[in-house]
């Protein structure tokens, strides 16, 4: 599993669009509450049953985010173990999103 700061992702998401996906893996009121743009929710205690709904590359990168990187951290566990072979941590989660890349995102 590699790791990402909040800035090295932006500066990737700059340069290759949003060619990976990003894997919001909060409960839906976090996603409510603010999310980065292009993410798409699958909360953790769901990610075994819809791992299908990732598609069949599993060699595509997947970024998966949290709060704080904790509950991300294990998701990549999981994605590599289901045998997803790029898989990144957003080290910091959307906390450090909104303290480095993104000022007026909301924060809990």
């Amino acid at each position: 599993m590699r790791q990402m700061t909040a800035r090295e992702l932006a500066e990737w998401l700059r340069e290759h669009g949003h060619e990976a996906q990003l894997l919001d893996v909060r409960e839906p009121w976090e996603f409510e509450l603010c999310r980065i743009e292009g993410s798409r929710l699958l909360p953790l205690g769901q990610l075994p049953a819809r791992l299908g709904e990732l598609g069949l590359d599993r060699s595509a990168p997947v970024v998966a985010i949290c709060h704080h990187g904790i509950r991300s951290r294990h998701a990549c566990r999981l994605l590599e173990h289901a045998g997803f072979s790029d898989v990144i941590n957003l080290s910091g989660g959307v906390e450090a999103w909104a303290e480095q890349v993104d000022p007026a995102m909301p924060r809990y």
